[in-house]
Formats: C-alpha cells, structure tokens, sequence
C-alpha cells in the first residue's frame, strides 16, 4: 500500500509519543511499500509555523528524508483535480491533499472527517 500523510499525520509521526497516532498507524506507515509527504504540508507548516500557530523549528523537506518518506510535489493535474471534487471539505490544503490522493492512487491517512465524505481510499485514525 501506498500512504499520503495529511499534515497532522505528519506532524504526529515527528512527535513520536504523540498518543492521538496509535501505534497500529504508526506501524502500517513504517511498513508500508512507499510514505509521501506532499509540498501541500510543507506550505501549510510553513503558513502556520509564521503566523505562530505551530511551533516547528525544523526544515520540512530534511524530516521528509530522515524518516524515509518521499516528497510529493504539487503538479498541474493535482490543482486541476481539485475543480472537480465536491465542496465537502473548505480547507484548500486538505482538497489539495485529496485531489493527490485521487491523482496518484494513494491512500490518504488522515483525522479528518470530513476527508472520508470524498471518493479516495482513506485510512481515519
């Protein structure tokens, strides 16, 4: 299986004792075939770690290396994806990260809700 990190998911993972990823999560992403983090989530701790909203002192791109993930740039297809999915969701991070999901045929691990009401394979934690 193939994973796609929502932010939180992400950020959780770096967090290693952070109790909201259960270990069983945790472990589907250590062993899953391929991890992505897309540049979705580097923008979105980037917007809120200088507004002051998310304290993050490291570089996106290095933790996306160090714990064996895989970079997911944005591409045209993905910003056009995104036109033809429902309103179920405001967030453009979150509607970015589903039209990748959809794109690039991964499954998309999330907290989010409101990201199941969308056509994508998901894993809710």
């Amino acid at each position: 299986m193939q994973l796609l990190l929502d932010t939180h998911v992400f950020l959780w993972w770096l967090d290693d004792g952070n109790r909201r990823l259960p270990l069983e999560t945790r472990s589907l992403i250590a062993t899953s075939v391929a991890t992505f983090v897309s540049a979705v989530s580097a923008l979105e701790i980037a917007i809120k770690a200088s507004s002051g909203k998310l304290a993050f002192a490291g570089i996106v791109s290095d933790e996306i290396i160090r714990n064996g993930f895989i970079p997911l740039d944005v591409s045209v297809a993905h910003c056009e994806a995104v036109a033809s999915l429902p309103g179920h969701h405001r967030d453009p991070f979150d509607r970015l990260l589903v039209a990748q999901a959809l794109v690039e045929e991964l499954t998309l691990v999330t907290a989010d809700r409101r990201i199941a009401a969308y056509h994508c394979d998901i894993i809710r934690i």
